[in-house]
């Protein structure tokens, strides 16, 4: 039962941390997950978190696989009650008050200034992914051939994803 109050705890405040999208509590999820309770290694993290992204859905569910890893179909459960109930009742408080404020004076710098803030939080967790994920010059190479592939061009990111994922069979092994 400590695991799972401990998955309980670490997702309910990981939950708060996804300003910017779930990348953004990606650092402390590693430091939490790996560091601290050592319930995944950063390789397992990397890769739990890859399939979470190639899954449908919200890419978030990936915290059940570690709740899962963890303490089983419970650990599952629990892990993503905690990470996705606070911020949506969160989110659904704080938009009924963002609609009482539409005329409030200071709503346009808050929106303002919490936009940094999400880009900022969102590197963050994307440099300490990119940390655990590449392990040298073809892994880097990929990183920087999808990174252009998504900003210069239309290619859909599905076949970005295959085709990351047959480099991955063919020269990594």
């Amino acid at each position: 039962m400590d695991q799972i109050s401990g998955l309980a705890r670490v997702f309910s405040y990981l939950s708060f941390l996804t300003i910017g999208g779930g990348m953004a509590a990606f650092p402390e999820m590693k430091s939490l997950v790996v560091g601290t309770y050592h319930w995944l290694n950063e390789e397992q993290l990397v890769h739990v978190y890859s399939v979470g992204q190639m899954s449908p859905g919200p890419n978030m569910m990936m915290v059940a696989e570690v709740g899962y890893l963890v303490a089983g179909f419970l650990g599952a459960t629990i892990a993503a009650l905690a990470f996705f109930v606070p911020t949506g009742i969160l989110t659904f408080g704080v938009g009924r008050l963002w609609q009482r404020l539409a005329n409030w004076p200071w709503r346009d710098s808050i929106q303002r200034g919490l936009g940094p803030v999400a880009i900022g939080m969102a590197v963050a967790g994307l440099i300490t992914f990119g940390k655990g994920a590449i392990h040298g010059w073809l892994t880097l190479a990929v990183a920087f051939a999808v990174f252009y592939a998504t900003v210069k061009t239309r290619i859909n990111p599905a076949l970005l994803i295959l085709s990351g994922a047959a480099v991955g069979v063919i020269g990594l092994r």
